[in-house]
């Protein structure tokens, strides 16, 4: 899963039942593991998601991909978070301190590991989610993008 932190509020019901779908489907794929890089916004819908699932599936697991020890210190809303992450299956710390590459390696870290990417993606051609969607083209791996907002083309590409 990847996603952006920063969705339009018009967006959020949308992505949210976008995102219920998706891990419908991934289910009904024969998907049982589910990872989550723990952001806010996008990243912990989806984990919300797959924790409500797992009450009528117990098979399914979450697993929280954090991209170094003290990130969820900043945080905005804590406790959600704190509950969110004791329902995980397991927490998988990518490494104990900050370095400016560690978000890249986090999404690379996910990437790697699964089978099917799930992106909600605006089109933007810089930062994390973009960084995520071409680890997952190189890995040749499934991806099942959700669009959202106003795509911008690049000025090359416009008419």
């Amino acid at each position: 899963m990847t996603g952006h932190r920063d969705l339009p509020q018009k967006e959020i019901n949308y992505v949210k039942a976008a995102l219920g779908r998706e891990v419908d489907r991934a289910v009904a794929d024969g998907y049982t593991c589910f990872m989550s890089g723990f952001g806010e916004g996008v990243d912990q819908y989806f984990a919300e998601i797959v924790l409500e699932r797992q009450k009528g599936n117990p098979a399914l697991e979450l697993i929280a991909v954090i991209p170094y020890r003290k990130r969820l210190d900043s945080l905005n809303e804590k406790g959600r978070t704190y509950k969110i992450l004791e329902a995980c299956a397991e927490v998988v710390v990518v490494q104990e301190e900050y370095h400016p590459s560690v978000y890249s390696r986090r999404s690379r870290y996910m990437a790697e590991r699964s089978d099917r990417v799930i992106a909600v993606y605006d089109g933007r051609e810089k930062g994390g989610t973009v960084r995520t969607i071409r680890f997952a083209h190189m890995l040749k791996k499934e991806l099942r993008e959700i669009p959202v907002g106003e795509i911008k083309l690049p000025d090359n590409l416009k008419r």
